[in-house]
This record gives C-alpha cells, sequence and structure tokens, in this order.
C-alpha cells in the first residue's frame, strides 16, 4: 500500500474547469507583484483555462503604474479594471463578477494578507453540487482591536441576517459562476459580503467552509476599521436587512394575511 502526503496530492491536483481569478485593489501597489507572482505559478501548475483580473479602485498610490509593468510581464492572461474614481470594496466586487469570464471565479483581496498558495484546497472541493467554497481564517493576524470589532461584526450580522456560513468577514472565495447568476448584487461597501453570502445561502447550493490562513498586514491600512467607515457600514447593514430579511418577512405576513382574509370571506 502506497502512503501518500496530502501536500503532495494537492500538488498533483488539477483543477477540470476555467477559472477566473480576481483582485480588488486600492492603494496595494507594493503587494500586487508578490501577490501575482503567486496567483500565476499556482494556476500554471493547477488550471488549464484561466484568467487574471484586478479591479483597480481609483487609486491614488502607484497601483495603476505598477499593473502596467506587470500587465507586460503576464500579458493577456492578466486583465486590469480601472475605476477612475473609488466606489468601494462592493463596487470592486461588483466589477470583479462583471467582468468574470471563466466557470468559476475567485476573489480575494489585493493587500496580500491571504495566501494564494493554498486556492488548490479550495479547488479540490469545488464538487457538482458546490456553489461556494467558503475560507474560515484559521488564525487572524491582526491588531487586537480589529479582530474584536471583526469578532463582533461577525456575530452580529450572522444573527441579524440568519446566515450559517461561518466566516462572513473572509474574503477568500471560490465561487460557481452559475451561482453567481443566480444572483444580483447592490452594496457599495463591505457590506457587501453579508448580501453575497445571504443571497447565496438563499439559492439552497452546497456550501463548504475550509479553514485558511491569515496574514498580517505588510502594507497599507484597512479602509473597513474606521470610525467613518464602521457608521457607514451599520447604517448599510440596516438598509440591507430591511431589503433581505425584514421586508420579505413583512410581505409573507401581509399576503397570510390577505390569504386567510379572503378565505374566510368565501366560507
Amino acid at each position: 500500500m502506497t502512503h501518500r502526503n496530502p501536500r503532495e496530492k494537492v500538488k498533483l491536483y488539477r483543477f477540470p474547469h476555467s477559472l477566473t481569478v480576481f483582485f480588488p485593489a486600492y492603494n496595494d501597489a507594493p503587494s500586487l507583484p508578490g501577490l501575482l507572482a503567486t496567483t500565476f505559478r499556482v494556476l500554471r501548475d493547477h488550471v488549464e483555462d484561466y484568467e487574471v483580473i484586478v479591479v483597480n479602485d481609483g487609486s491614488s498610490d502607484n497601483t495603476a503604474a505598477v499593473l502596467r509593468e506587470l500587465q507586460a510581464q503576464y500579458g493577456e492572461r492578466l486583465r486590469v479594471i480601472r475605476h477612475d474614481e473609488n466606489r468601494g470594496y462592493g463596487g470592486a466586487l461588483q466589477s470583479g463578477f462583471q467582468g468574470a469570464r471563466k466557470d468559476f471565479v475567485f476573489y480575494t483581496d489585493g493587500d496580500g494578507q491571504y495566501d494564494v498558495g493554498e486556492l488548490p484546497k479550495l479547488l479540490q472541493l469545488s464538487g457538482p453540487e458546490v456553489g461556494l467554497v467558503n475560507g474560515i481564517k484559521a488564525k487572524r493576524h491582526d491588531p487586537l482591536h480589529r479582530i474584536w470589532i471583526g469578532s463582533i461584526y461577525n456575530l452580529f450580522a450572522r444573527s441579524m441576517f440568519g446566515i450559517s456560513l461561518q466566516d462572513i468577514d473572509c474574503d477568500f472565495r471560490l465561487i460557481r459562476r452559475a451561482t453567481l447568476e443566480r444572483i444580483q448584487l447592490s452594496s457599495t461597501s463591505g457590506t457587501i459580503c453579508v448580501e453575497l453570502v445571504k443571497k447565496i445561502e438563499q439559492t439552497g447550493t452546497c456550501i463548504v467552509e475550509i479553514p485558511v490562513s491569515h496574514r498580517a498586514r505588510l502594507h497599507g491600512r484597512s479602509q473597513f476599521f474606521r470610525l467613518q467607515s464602521l457608521a457607514s457600514t451599520f447604517a448599510q447593514l440596516l438598509d440591507l436587512h430591511w431589503r433581505l430579511v425584514a421586508r420579505p418577512w413583512l410581505g409573507r405576513k401581509l399576503g397570510d394575511k390577505s390569504s386567510t382574509e379572503c378565505g374566510d370571506a368565501w366560507e
């Protein structure tokens, strides 16, 4: 009997579908060269038909110049979607989803806090019934206040929206494109993660979760964990809750009442 190292199994795995990989980027110039180098190495080893997209969301640093150099290096395999003005994290994700051309779509952030080298673990879990493979941060490497705020936000959002997924805030996701085509996204802030996960769960598709690494941020700073951003996010969460949970619930209640009254009138 031959015993193989699990890492060897991942190394030999070839993904049988086409794949879009995209990164939302805002002032991520320092991290993009290394991030894309790892990405193209992984894709060459595991995927036959792939494309890579970077959504430059109105960056004010030299992200645009860095991306021009990287396009010259990687050729047509690398596409850049440019926003002249910053549209927010949700706006960047929407552009990435709309620009994707392949059967599956993987995205993670352009700051390099997640290890794209672990993408093959997600690819192996994408069975015929699976619509979403979502990472779970095995250990969060952030300042203590960010870990605390993130944990509260995750617990609050899961409870508020009735979401089963363990880690809403883990932006290391592989999604079947057919699943994406069944939903419509409208959020422009970080609340898009809640909207995305909730709407995917509502489709009834199979969802798989797997622990992934999370690394300390080496460059820049998070746009999410600022007082103004948090206040705006909370307001958008309330609006999203009204549209996805409260209003449909109220509509069902009113519908049931109308149906009962109508039935009573016929008796």
